[in-house]
Formats: structure tokens, C-alpha cells, sequence
């Protein structure tokens, strides 16, 4: 991914927050810099409004994303209506495409969908959670297969070797 991302000059990594107070979201804030400095890429965050649980007044982008192929950065996605609404908000604001990294594709309800109805080019998810055979088929949909780094990590913690190692030495 960091060899197609780097031939990309005008790409910004973006997560969501769900809260102005960062303290309590610093370590979803940290994962997504870390990301965008692996990838060489600017970073900017989708600060999210709820009202109460499982509603989204409104999204505010803070960073500069005008034209920008940018990169939704998350941990889950569940029916998906936070990642559309989130793409939609960052192409109201110049930039030029929106693609989606999640680990883990819960893809519960209409999630399929909410994709295939989105103005997301790509969604790029991990196989952590098996997958329907719906969301398999789906042509935004990119399975990434995890199963050598996850072997790999099991037998490093069972040896007592450093996982860290994985953090740049990724399995093939």
C-alpha cells in the first residue's frame, strides 16, 4: 500500500473523532498520524457531533483536504453511515476522491449498500471478521488477508520474540 500511496503528492490520510476533547481519543488520533507517517502523507481529522448514540448532527473537517485524494482511516466499520457521511463532507471540501482503510468490516444491516451508494472509490479492509458473501462481492470492496501477520505475531509471542519487528516487516 505505502509504494502505490507514495507515488500519490496529493494524498491526506483523515480520521474521524468523536469528541472536541482529544485526550479521550488521542490513541485513534495516534494510530492515524502514524499512518500518514508511514505513507508520507498530511493528515486532517473529521470531528463528529452526537447529539446521543448512533447520531451524527454534523461532521467538521479540520485540516485542508482541497484537492486531495484522501484516506478515511478507522478501527471498524459497522453499517457504514459514518464512513459515507465523512467522504461526502471531505468532497464538499475540494477534495478529490475518498477511499476508506478499516481494520475490522463488521458491514452489519445495509452496510453493502451504504458502500456501493457512497461516493467512497475504495474501501480497503482487513479479513478480521469473516466476510458475506454479499461484501465479497462488492466492487468497492478491498480484502486485505492478515493471516501471515497474525500467524507470524503468534508465534513471535509464543518464542518470545519482539512484535514490534512486525511493525515495519510486515509477512507477505
Amino acid at each position: 500500500m505505502r509504494d502505490s500511496v507514495a507515488r500519490c503528492r496529493w494524498c491526506k490520510a483523515v480520521t474521524k473523532t468523536q469528541s472536541a476533547a482529544y485526550i479521550f481519543k488521542l490513541t485513534k488520533r495516534i494510530r492515524a498520524t502514524a499512518i500518514a507517517d508511514k505513507l508520507l502523507v498530511d493528515f486532517a481529522i473529521i470531528h463528529k457531533e452526537r447529539p446521543k448514540a448512533s447520531v451524527i448532527s454534523r461532521m467538521v473537517l479540520i485540516g485542508d483536504v482541497k484537492d486531495r485524494q484522501c484516506l478515511l482511516v478507522d478501527d471498524m466499520a459497522d453499517t457504514c453511515g459514518t464512513l459515507g457521511k465523512a467522504a461526502q463532507t471531505l468532497l464538499d471540501n475540494g477534495a478529490k476522491s475518498v477511499s476508506a482503510l478499516v481494520t475490522h468490516a463488521i458491514l452489519s444491516g445495509n452496510a453493502i449498500d451504504t458502500i456501493e451508494r457512497s461516493p467512497l472509490h475504495k474501501v480497503v479492509v482487513t479479513n478480521t471478521i469473516p466476510l458475506s458473501e454479499a461484501a465479497q462481492n462488492c466492487t468497492k470492496l478491498v480484502i486485505m488477508d492478515i493471516s501471515a501477520t497474525l500467524a507470524e505475531a503468534i508465534r513471535r509471542i509464543h518464542n518470545g520474540e519482539s512484535l514490534s519487528y512486525l511493525f515495519n516487516n510486515a509477512p507477505s
